[in-house]
């Protein structure tokens, strides 16, 4: 019996035991200890934020693309819309609702009024309704500067308020800024007398600025048209050149000879 008895020992450690360490294989012991499951989880969240980073470039890239797109479209919408509706409730009133009839009617109306006031009877009405308006106070301002700025784009030369493009030292030495000249002048003084430019600095947009009075000499005149610098400050500065050139002061005080005979004091 005692023999017997250590044979069923023996044989009771040579037959695994349900559930002990030898049933479960190499592999998943490996993989359930902490180190890996620690690197396993990195690796998961590094890879998430790669997505991330990558859908989110993609999705500003989109914004960026489209972004001035909806832009354009939406005030080119909003210009259609608001001129039709000057005419369109004329043509509703008579029971024809065609959507852009008003804007063409408008497109129109503004040509004629560009017609009549280019002839003698409109602009001699002109200069009796701005008399009126100039003698509003609240009124007057607004309108002046309104005409001032439609003067600076006006394709009539002879009437732009905005002369040349100009660049001045302002407001700190190395610093420049950008303007217009308005009107030149002679500052009389017992040294002599000094020519000086009228310089319209915009500092929102066109609507409000500085105005200096700076001598002709101190004034750097790049190569930029009235339009072009307007659209750069329109836009914030965006649309300037990457390289600005300064035109020849002499050759362009050569074409104002004449325009100011300097006294003998």
């Amino acid at each position: 019996m005692a023999t017997r008895s250590e044979k069923e020992r023996e044989l009771e450690c040579l037959i695994p035991v349900v559930g002990s360490d030898l049933d479960s294989p190499p592999s998943s012991k490996f993989s359930d200890s902490p180190a890996a499951s620690s690197s396993h989880s990195a690796g998961r969240e590094a890879f998430s934020k790669v997505i991330r980073s990558w859908a989110w470039k993609k999705f500003m890239t989109g914004c960026v693309i489209l972004f001035p797109i909806a832009i354009t479209f939406y005030i080119t919408w909003w210009f259609i819309y608001f001129v039709d509706s000057f005419f369109s409730p004329i043509y509703t009133h008579l029971g024809i609702n065609v959507f852009g009839l008003g804007f063409v009617t408008s497109i129109t109306f503004i040509f004629l009024v560009g017609v009549f006031m280019s002839s003698w009877l409109g602009t001699s009405l002109l200069g009796i309704g701005e008399w009126m308006i100039k003698k509003m106070p609240l009124v007057s301002y607004v309108y002046s500067a309104s005409k001032q700025i439609s003067g600076a784009i006006s394709p009539d030369q002879n009437t732009n308020a905005f002369k040349e493009v100009a660049i001045i030292k302002h407001p700190r030495v190395g610093e420049y800024a950008l303007g217009f000249i308005t009107s030149t002048l002679m500052l009389q003084k017992s040294s002599g007398a000094e020519e000086l430019c009228c310089v319209y600095v915009p500092t929102n947009h066109l609507y409000l600025g500085d105005i200096f009075l700076v001598n002709s000499n101190n004034i750097m005149r790049p190569n930029l048209s009235v339009r072009e610098a307007i659209e750069i400050v329109i836009s914030g500065g965006l649309s300037i050149p990457k390289v600005l050139t300064i035109v020849d002061l002499q050759y362009m005080l050569s074409t104002r000879v004449g325009k100011f005979s300097i006294p003998e004091v």
